[in-house]
C-alpha cells in the first residue's frame, strides 16, 4: 500500500500528552520535555509523528519497567519524525518520552516571539502560539492531525514576573532556585493538537467574572486593560447565549480571551485560551465607531461558537473545515443579533460578509466548499471566502427554509451525538434531516460539492411566472450546465392579492401558476445564495414598490444589479439610473451597497475628463441624505444612523469631491487627532479618510507619527487605512516600503499593501514598488500573502493588468496559488468591464 505523504499511519495513536516547555525570550529559543501515553494499535518497530523545525535530542519508550531507546530520523519535507526501535513492539499502551529544542520564530505560526512597545515606551517581548492548521508540530513533536485527539497536561517554566496562561486554569506553581516558576495547568478535555495554546509575557488580566460557573477573563498587554470592558460584556453575553442555543454546557474549565500584539488572523478558538489580534478585543468605546465595536462582538461570538462547533466536535480532516468555520460565522451573527438587535446584523451580513463569497464563487477558478485536501499548504488555503462566507450563507439559507427551531434542534442533536469526537458533513445533515423532516443533505450537497451558484431569471408568462436557473459567472460561460436544488421562498402580488410560498427548485425551469401577476420577489426575505435577474417589467414593478419591500429585499435588488454589470448583463449606465431610485434610502447597509457600485464605477470606468461630471452626479445622489443628517449627531438617534452620517460624509468628500465638505473634514480630522473625544467617532473616521484622499506630505507625516505613538488599537488601524488612501505617488510608494521595512507591524503589512494597491489614482505605482521589493515581500508570514493578492483586481488599466499577468506567469507564490488564480480572473473581468462600459458611463454623465 502506498503511504499517503500527508497523513500519518494509524499503527500508533496518542492518548495523553504531558508537556513541559521553557521559553527563552531573550534568545528566541525554547526547550521542552514531553511524555506521550500512546496506544500501539498493531505491532510495529517504528513510530511516525509530526515535527517541524524542532530538534529531538532524545526519544525513549517506557513499558512495563523497560526503557527502549529510539533512533530519530527527521524528514523535513514531510514535517515528520520517524522513531525506529531495535525490535517490534506488541499492541498495548506505552509512554514515549521526548526531549527537544526549537526556535521562537517570527512568522506568526507555531510557538513564536513577538515584540511591542508598551504604554511607557519600552520594548517588551512575548511568546505565544498559533497552531491551526498544521503548526503544533513546530512547538512539540505530536500526532498533528485533527482526528488524533488526546488529553493535554501542560507546564510552562517562565520568569516569575511574567504571566503564563494555557488552555486550562492554573493548578500549581513552583518557584525554582533560578527565579523562574513552573506553572502547571489543569488537564484539557480530549481535543485536537491545533487547539493547544500557551502565552507568556508582560500581560495583565481582569478579575475573573463568573458566568454560571465558568470563569471568564480578558487578558491584555500591561497598560491596556482599560480597553477590555466591552470585550468582557460581549464574552459574558455570547457564552450564555451559545450555551442556551446549543443546550449543552460549555466544555472547558474557564475562558480566557487574550490580546496578542502580533497575530496573523483575527482570532483563534483555542479551548479555554482564545487568542486575538488587539483590534478584535480591545477598544475605547467612547471613541470607537459602530463598525469597530461590531467587529469585536462578532469575533468574540465567532470564537466562542467554536468551543462547541470545532472544539467539542471536530471535522475528521481539513476538507471539512467549513463545518467549523461556516457554523462559527453563522453563530457569531446569531449572537450579535441577540445582543445588539438594533444593529440589524443579518442585513449587515448580506451587505458586508456575503458579497465576499459571492465575488469569489462567481469565478471559474472558484472551488467547491468541501473538496479533497492533501498538504499543509492546501489546508491553509481553505481559510477563505468560501469556507467562511459561502458556508455561513448556505447555513442561513437552509435555516430559513426548514425553520429556525428545527435547525436549532438538529444542530443540538448533532453536537450531543458526536461530542469529543470527529465528524464529516453527512453527520450534520443527518441531524438536520431528522429534526426537520426535509431532505437537507440532498439539497445542500448540490451547493457544497459544486463550485459556483445560480442566477435565477424571472419572467411573467401567460399563466404565471417562469423561473430558470443557470450558473452565474463574472465572465459568462454559456456551456456551463450546472444545476442546483434551490430552496426558494417567493412572495408577491397576483390578481390583487398577496401570495407567499416555499418550493424546492430541482430542474432548469420552474413554472409557478398565478393569475394576473403584478409583483414577484423571487428571493423573499433576501436569504438565498443566488442572484435574481428580473424581466424589465417585473424589475420596474419592484422599483415602484421599493418602500414596501423588506430591507434585505431592497438590498438584493441593488446588489444583484452590480453583479450583472460586472458580468455584462446590465449596463453601468442602467446601474446608475437604478441607484437614483435609492436616493431616499434610510438604511446604512443598503447605502453601502449603492455606494459600493458607484465607487467601483468611479474607480474603473470614469476617466479624468469625466471626473467633475461624476462628482456632480454623486452629489445629486447623496445630497438629500447629507442635508437631512447634517454634521451633528443628534441625541437619541440610532448607532446605524450615526454610521450612515459618516458614510454619506465620506461619499461627499471622496466621490463627490465637494470642496466645502473636504475643508470641514480637514478641520474635524485635525480636532479628532488632537482629542479623540472632540468629534463623534463616525464623523471622525470619515473625516480622516476624506482628509487622506485629498492630503499631501504634511498630513501623511502627521498620520504616520501618530500611528507610531497611539496605543488604542482601533485608532492605529484607522491611521493605517488612511495611509493607504493618500494619492501622491511618492507617498503611495512609501506606504509599500514602510509595510516591508518594519515601520508597519508584520501582522498588518499585507493588508496595508493590498489596500494601497487599490488606491484610486496610483494603484499602479504601488504595484511597481511592490514588484521592486518582491524578494522582501515573500519573507512576510506566508499566511498573510493572500491579503496582498486580493488587491490586484483594482488594477484594471489594461497595460498594468498585462504586466501583472506576465509577472505571475513566471513568479509562483506557493501559499497563495488558488488566490492568485482567482484574483487574476477578477482582474481580467474588471479589464473587460472597463473596455465594455466606459463609453456608456461617459455618455450617461454627458
Amino acid at each position: 500500500m502506498v503511504e499517503n505523504p500527508h497523513r500519518l499511519p494509524r499503527s500508533v495513536v496518542p492518548v495523553r500528552y504531558d508537556l513541559a516547555l521553557t521559553p527563552d525570550l531573550e534568545n528566541a529559543v525554547f526547550s521542552g520535555q514531553e511524555t506521550i501515553l500512546v496506544d500501539i494499535v498493531e505491532a510495529t518497530d517504528e513510530f511516525v509523528l509530526n515535527a517541524h523545525e524542532i530538534e529531538i535530542q532524545d526519544a525513549t519508550l517506557s513499558r512495563g519497567g523497560e526503557e527502549i531507546s529510539a533512533e530519530v530520523e527527521i524528514d523535513a519535507e514531510k514535517q515528520r519524525a520517524r522513531l525506529r526501535f531495535s525490535r517490534s513492539l506488541e499492541p498495548g499502551q506505552a509512554e514515549l518520552k521526548l526531549t527537544f529544542t526549537g526556535v521562537l520564530g517570527d512568522q506568526l505560526v507555531g510557538f513564536y516571539k513577538s515584540t511591542f512597545t508598551d504604554t511607557e515606551g519600552h520594548e517588551q517581548a512575548i511568546a505565544t502560539t498559533q497552531f491551526e492548521a498544521t503548526d503544533a508540530r513546530r512547538a512539540f513533536p505530536c500526532w498533528d492531525e485533527p482526528d488524533l485527539k488526546a488529553v493535554f497536561g501542560i507546564t510552562l517554566i517562565v520568569p516569575g514576573d511574567l504571566l503564563a496562561v494555557s488552555n486550562g486554569p492554573e493548578v500549581a506553581r513552583e518557584t525554582r532556585t533560578d527565579g523562574e516558576v513552573a506553572v502547571r495547568f489543569a488537564d484539557t478535555m480530549k481535543m485536537s493538537t491545533y487547539l493547544v495554546a500557551f502565552s507568556v509575557g508582560p500581560f495583565e488580566a481582569t478579575k475573573a467574572e463568573d458566568v454560571d460557573g465558568v470563569p471568564v477573563r480578558i487578558i491584555a498587554p500591561r497598560g491596556k486593560l482599560d480597553l477590555a470592558p466591552f470585550a468582557m460584556e460581549c464574552a459574558q453575553f455570547c457564552l450564555r447565549f451559545l450555551r442556551d442555543y446549543y443546550e449543552i454546557p460549555y466544555p472547558g474549565l474557564k475562558v480566557d480571551h487574550i490580546a496578542i500584539p502580533d497575530f496573523a488572523f483575527g482570532a483563534m478558538e483555542n479551548l479555554g485560551l482564545i487568542t486575538y489580534r488587539e483590534t478584535a478585543l480591545l477598544v475605547d468605546t467612547t471613541t470607537a465607531s459602530q463598525s469597530e465595536l461590531l467587529r469585536i462582538l462578532d469575533v468574540v461570538g465567532h470564537e466562542l461558537a467554536h468551543m462547541w462547533f470545532g472544539d467539542l466536535v471536530t471535522m475528521k480532516w481539513w476538507d471539512g473545515i467549513w463545518l467549523n468555520e461556516a457554523f462559527a460565522s453563522f453563530m457569531e451573527f446569531k449572537a450579535t443579533d441577540a445582543m445588539r438587535p438594533q444593529w440589524k446584523r443579518w442585513l449587515a451580513f448580506a451587505a458586508e460578509d456575503r458579497p465576499w463569497a459571492f465575488g469569489v464563487d462567481a469565478l471559474a477558478a472558484s472551488r467547491p466548499v468541501e473538496f479533497e485536501v492533501g498538504s499543509p499548504d492546501e489546508a491553509n488555503e481553505m481559510f477563505d471566502a468560501l469556507t467562511y462566507g459561502k458556508g455561513s450563507s448556505l447555513l442561513r439559507m437552509i435555516e430559513q427554509y426548514i425553520g429556525e427551531e428545527a435547525f436549532r434542534q438538529g444542530v443540538g442533536n448533532y453536537l450531543r451525538r458526536h461530542a469529543y469526537s470527529n465528524t464529516v458533513t453527512a453527520d450534520l445533515w443527518a441531524g438536520l434531516n431528522e429534526a426537520s423532516g426535509e431532505p437537507v443533505g440532498e439539497i445542500m450537497n448540490t451547493w457544497l460539492y459544486q463550485r459556483g451558484y445560480p442566477q435565477l431569471e424571472v419572467a411573467r408568462t401567460g399563466n404565471g411566472v417562469k423561473i430558470s436557473q443557470r450558473r452565474f459567472l463574472t465572465i459568462p460561460d454559456e456551456s456551463d450546465s450546472t444545476l442546483w436544488k434551490i430552496p426558494l421562498q417567493i412572495r408577491g402580488v397576483a390578481g390583487g392579492r398577496a401570495f407567499e410560498q416555499k418550493t424546492l427548485m430541482t430542474e432548469e425551469d420552474l413554472q409557478i401558476p398565478l393569475d394576473d401577476v403584478e409583483l414577484v420577489v423571487a428571493n423573499a426575505g433576501g436569504h438565498g445564495f443566488f442572484r435574481v435577474l428580473y424581466s424589465p417589467e417585473l424589475l420596474d414593478a419592484l422599483i415602484a414598490a421599493l418602500p414596501e419591500l423588506e430591507d434585505l429585499e431592497r438590498f438584493t435588488i441593488i446588489n444583484d444589479a452590480w453583479a450583472f454589470v460586472e458580468s455584462g448583463q446590465l449596463s453601468a449606465a442602467d446601474y446608475l439610473r437604478l441607484a437614483e431610485t435609492y436616493r431616499h434610502e434610510g438604511e446604512q447597509a443598503i447605502w453601502g451597497a449603492v455606494l459600493g457600485g458607484v465607487a467601483a464605477i468611479g474607480h474603473h470606468l470614469v476617466d479624468d475628463e469625466d471626473r467633475p461630471a461624476f462628482a456632480k452626479w454623486v452629489a445629486s445622489l447623496v445630497g438629500p441624505t447629507f442635508q437631512q443628517l447634517g454634521w451633528e449627531a443628534q441625541e437619541g438617534e440610532s448607532d446605524l444612523t450615526r454610521r450612515l452620517r459618516g458614510q454619506i460624509i465620506g461619499a461627499m468628500g471622496r466621490l463627490a469631491d465637494d470642496p466645502a465638505v473636504i475643508a470641514r473634514c480637514r478641520q474635524l480630522a485635525d480636532d479628532a487627532l488632537d482629542d479623540p473625544h472632540a468629534v463623534d467617532p463616525e464623523i471622525a473616521r470619515a473625516s480622516l479618510f476624506v482628509t487622506a484622499a485629498h492630503g499631501g506630505e504634511s498630513e501623511y507625516r502627521r498620520f504616520f507619527e501618530l500611528y507610531k505613538k497611539i496605543t488604542a488599537p482601533h485608532e492605529q488601524q484607522r491611521l493605517l487605512l488612511a495611509l493607504a488612501t493618500f494619492d501622491d505617488p511618492d507617498l503611495v510608494s512609501e506606504t509599500i516600503t514602510a509595510s516591508l521595512d518594519g515601520r508597519i507591524r508584520t501582522q498588518d503589512s499585507a493588508w496595508v499593501i493590498g489596500a494601497t494597491l487599490g488606491n484610486r489614482v496610483n494603484g499602479g505605482v504601488a504595484w511597481k514598488q511592490l514588484r521592486k521589493s518582491w524578494d522582501t515581500f515573500v519573507k512576510l508570514p506566508t499566511m498573510t500573502h493572500r491579503r496582498v493578492i486580493e488587491g490586484l483586481p483594482s488594477l484594471s488599466r489594461p497595460e498594468v493588468a498585462a504586466e501583472i499577468e506576465a509577472f505571475f506567469a513566471e513568479t509562483p507564490l506557493p501559499h497563495a496559488t488558488k488566490s492568485i488564480a482567482q484574483n487574476l480572473e477578477r482582474l481580467r473581468a474588471n479589464v473587460e468591464m472597463r473596455t465594455r462600459e466606459a463609453k456608456a458611463v461617459h455618455e450617461f454623465l454627458a
